[in-house]
């Protein structure tokens, strides 16, 4: 279920209810499709996919929260290589697995931001060679989710005639 984020809130909260929804977002733009649908691509050249989508936001959930935060030597979920690419190649994926596995990566993000003690708590980004915040993991899933939920509002469109936020 998709809860709006509160009006008033402190910055923490805030963060969380914007995270959350946009991940509910994502879901709720592939509601009531099965694996065909989740599987058809949007338009010539581009090979993306709704299912796409939800594999390389788990992709993106593990890196940001499990990899870069919490400093786990944990591979890729499709990719031993460590090619953020793999994941967009949906093509002999289904939702179970799919959604399976963005929600496990999902549920090991919230735990780890709910025992960080603040948005202070730093990890280390080896791809930008830099140390980053909580904050700045938070602030970038939500404009990574954002950016792609306007991909899924098309992809949806082009399906079935679906739209809406």
């Amino acid at each position: 279920m998709r809860v709006a984020p509160p009006l008033t809130g402190d910055e923490r909260e805030t963060l969380r209810a914007f995270l959350d929804y946009h991940r509910a977002t994502l879901a709720m733009k592939c509601e009531g499709l099965g694996d065909e649908d989740l599987r058809r691509l949007s338009m010539p050249p581009s090979t993306l996919t709704l299912l796409g989508l939800v594999r390389h936001m788990a992709e993106v959930e593990r890196t940001w929260f499990r990899r870069v935060i919490d400093g786990e030597d944990v591979p890729l979920v499709w990719s031993a290589d460590g090619d953020y690419q793999v994941a967009y190649d949906a093509s002999a994926s289904t939702r179970s697995e799919a959604f399976t596995a963005w929600e496990a990566e999902v549920e090991h993000s919230r735990r780890i931001e709910r025992e960080a003690p603040s948005l202070d708590v730093t990890g280390h980004n080896a791809r930008w060679g830099a140390d980053v915040s909580l904050r700045l993991v938070m602030l970038h899933l939500i404009h990574e989710y954002a950016r792609h939920n306007g991909h899924a509002d098309l992809l949806r469109e082009g399906i079935d005639g679906t739209v809406g936020a």
